[in-house]
């Protein structure tokens, strides 16, 4: 984090798993507006980053992830997932692929668990899995007119997520359920083009100079967070604990391949998906913010006003328009209309 020390305003609490990022540069709520309707750099450098060069890389990680990847082509990227044998999220990442290696990225601190299981995974197969979290920092250029000279990238391609006793040639094709597209950058590393912007992979010698380069503000991991909760994105480890399976929080377009091999968890995965009816669903919780407009902490209880425990935050932030907002896991049996408490608040559902 030093190419930004100069301006460095606040960082985030050293007991959050962000700790060390900087939460905003003295005010999050204009970094927020400036994320929503302009551009601005958040450094996110604080996730971690694994590199996977070896010739059979692509088949090795389609057999152990829930990403159709044995049609990722160089220039393309996506989002997979690793699940438990009985089918709950363990690890999520972001996959950039350059025609020798395959990069994911992943959250804060979980770059060397994930390693560990896939150096556990290798067997014979081709593949040298290492951590590059040291060498490489992830930015974010975020905002409707966020741009990178040199640089014009399509939109994400999300395919749409089949029905029940789908045909599987005609609903469900070949290929990664979302494709994000990647180009080289000058000096080393990669742009992806996400739904929000872009995010870059550089040396991390060479962040100042891309900051320069971009000409755009920098905007704290709070504002960041703030849109990716009103936007409904979940994060692994925020909306997520030992129990959740991919339907539960939405990864199923982005993440989740429905037609593939065997991979473990698969057969919850298809048959939570065959039912339709995931025990848990992720909500938008409005807060009154009158008894206190402190954002509840992750994992902070959400109960009905009789007090029967029906889920728990997840991310809650103040958004610049919507006020104080959380990212919720709530049992699917309550009702869009039904009250909740969380903490010293009444919480309200936000019907999409």
């Amino acid at each position: 984090m030093t190419a930004v020390a100069e301006i460095l305003v606040a960082e985030i609490e050293p007991d959050s798993r962000d700790a060390g990022a900087v939460a905003h540069y003295g005010d999050p709520t204009r970094e927020q507006r400036v994320l929503a309707t302009a551009a601005g750099l958040v450094d996110r450098s604080h996730r971690g980053v694994l590199a996977v060069p070896g010739p059979e890389r692509l088949t090795w990680l389609h057999s152990l992830t829930t990403q159709h990847l044995t049609d990722l082509r160089p220039g393309q990227g996506t989002e997979l997932l690793i699940l438990s044998p009985h089918g709950h999220v363990e690890h999520h990442a972001l996959v950039a692929e350059d025609g020798t290696t395959t990069w994911l990225d992943t959250e804060p601190g979980q770059a060397g668990p994930l390693l560990d299981f896939l150096t556990r995974m290798r067997f014979l197969t081709r593949v040298e899995p290492v951590d590059v979290t040291a060498d490489w920092a992830l930015l974010s250029l975020v905002g409707p007119a966020a741009a990178i000279p040199g640089v014009d990238l399509p939109a994400p391609a999300v395919a749409p997520v089949p029905g029940p006793k789908f045909a599987s040639a005609d609903d469900v094709p070949a290929r990664p359920t979302t494709v994000y597209a990647v180009a080289d950058l000058p000096g080393g590393g990669w742009a992806r083009r996400m739904g929000y912007g872009y995010d870059l992979l550089v040396p991390r010698g060479s962040v100042a100079e891309w900051a320069g380069r971009l000409d755009v503000p920098w905007a704290g991991v709070w504002a960041f967070e703030a849109l990716r909760v009103a936007d409904r994105r979940p994060r692994y480890g925020w909306e997520t604990d030992h129990r959740t399976i991919p339907a539960e929080v939405d990864w199923q377009a982005p993440a989740v391949h429905l037609d593939k091999g065997c991979y473990r968890g698969q057969e919850t995965v298809a048959r939570v998906h065959n039912l339709g009816r995931p025990p848990r669903r992720l909500v938008l919780l409005h807060l009154d913010g009158v008894a206190t407009d402190v954002p509840p902490a992750p994992g902070t209880p959400v109960s009905t006003v009789d007090g029967r425990q029906v889920g728990f935050i997840g991310t809650a932030v103040r958004h610049h328009e919507l006020g104080l907002v959380a990212l919720a896991v709530l049992k699917r049996s309550v009702p869009d209309t039904e009250p909740l408490r969380v903490a010293e608040s009444t919480a309200a559902i936000d019907v999409p």
